[in-house]
């Protein structure tokens, strides 16, 4: 792969020249922002770019989610845009290997970015080389209802041990620890990552989703026997695999299951069903082995130089905008998500903001999910494996050996 930089970094000096004269004063730009939200968002974005930069014009092309995903390898090979959105970590991992992104960390350095986008820099970076800018992500974490731990007496858990107490407490007074719904498999990916990121870290994960380590690794048994412990200590929602992750929520609005491992995006509905911030809490998942920096989840949306960029100039000053405080700051208010720059500021929303000083001040690596860093085969056969083991945890030994056979076929 050293080869593939080495040439996108000579293509790319190549192309900087041509496109300040042959290409200079319009940028293309591809993006699946096609929802309503991120459409407005993405063209007060544009339009604030133009605005300052007259002489550049942004050409600007909206592709459907599942229409980009099938679509961006042919574009990005045929008739590339100068930019591109794409997801940060793994995800972006083909791209690069395949010669398609081109590394800026000319911006990044130009920018003071390794400093304002601190929190995502780690999954921004593939052999030492920063491959685009992180404008969006939004935080998971532990929902709770801060009613009845208040009435129970059970303080945030900041540990496992803690955790555990605080499940045993709840149990004893007759109420679900955590609510799950894992009928479509991802919340249930959702629950290995925060286990397996306390566990074992954020280079682990990285490692694990690359294919690079099996899953019969002693390192994987501990994950799954920290998992072991919540199963077998009663924690989680009982016929889980029957509801999806909206079916899940009632449970906790009935005050009949006081947790939700769970995105923020789960606070509007519950707010909706009825639930106030009073009652509701956000806390960040516990530790588990003391020492290991602490990751979060926070799945995120980036934009990408590609390598074949026709105008790579007029395109990292978007870049660069894109990545200002006061840009970021504006475009997730529309979006209403977190953005990434740590001198943005975020709405007057207690999970907003509280999700928003946890990223920004964290120091061990931001996840991207794990069927977002694993690829989709893996995380399809991984995800199968966990909802299974969380029903039939003594099946735990057939699990890990299925997924070490797909781990060699699909790496």
């Amino acid at each position: 792969m050293t080869n593939i930089i080495q040439k996108n970094l000579v293509a790319i000096a190549a192309s900087a020249v041509l496109g300040t004269t042959a290409f200079a004063g319009e940028i293309t730009i591809n993006t699946d922002s096609s929802d309503p939200a991120p459409k407005a968002a993405f063209e007060a974005v544009v339009a604030g770019f133009e605005a300052e930069n007259p002489d550049v014009t942004v050409k600007w092309n909206l592709f459907d989610h599942e229409g980009y995903k099938s679509s961006i390898r042919n574009f990005l090979t045929a008739d590339a845009p100068d930019l591109a959105n794409w997801y940060a970590g793994n995800r972006m991992l083909p791209f690069v290997n395949a010669g398609l992104f081109a590394p800026i960390d000319d911006v990044w350095a130009a920018n003071g970015l390794n400093e304002t986008l601190a929190s995502a820099a780690a999954s921004m970076t593939i052999d030492g080389h920063k491959w685009g800018i992180p404008y969006t992500y939004y935080q998971w974490g532990v929902y709770y209802r801060k009613d009845i731990f208040a009435d129970l007496g059970i303080d945030v858990p900041t540990n496992w041990e803690e955790f555990l107490a605080a499940g045993a407490t709840l149990n004893a007074n007759g109420i679900t620890p955590i609510t799950i719904g894992t009928k479509y498999l991802w919340t249930a990916g959702g629950v290995f990552d925060y286990l397996n990121l306390r566990t074992n870290g954020y280079d682990f994960h990285m490692a694990l989703t690359k294919g690079e380590i099996a899953w019969t690794d002693d390192r994987v048994r501990a994950t799954m026997a920290n998992w072991l412990e919540l199963i077998e200590a009663d924690f989680f929602l009982e016929n889980h695999a029957a509801y999806s992750w909206q079916e899940a929520l009632p449970p906790m609005v009935r005050g009949e299951a006081a947790m939700y491992i769970m995105g923020n995006f789960a606070v509007a509905p519950l707010r909706e069903a009825g639930l106030t911030d009073d009652q509701l809490g956000f806390f960040q998942f516990p530790i588990i082995t003391e020492g290991i920096p602490v990751a979060e989840e926070a799945p995120t949306d980036s934009m990408h130089l590609t390598a074949n960029a026709k105008n790579p100039v007029d395109a990292k000053r978007f870049l660069a905008y894109l990545a200002r405080a006061d840009v970021q700051t504006e475009l997730n208010a529309a979006l209403g998500q977190l953005p990434i720059n740590s001198g943005s500021t975020v709405a007057d929303d207690v999970f907003l903001q509280a999700g928003f000083e946890m990223l920004s001040n964290t120091d061990g690596g931001i996840a991207q999910f794990f069927d977002r860093d694993a690829p989709a085969e893996m995380a399809k056969a991984g995800m199968e494996g966990f909802q299974e083991f969380m029903v039939n945890p003594d099946r735990l030994e057939a699990i890990l050996e299925r997924l070490e056979k797909a781990r060699a076929r699909v790496y």
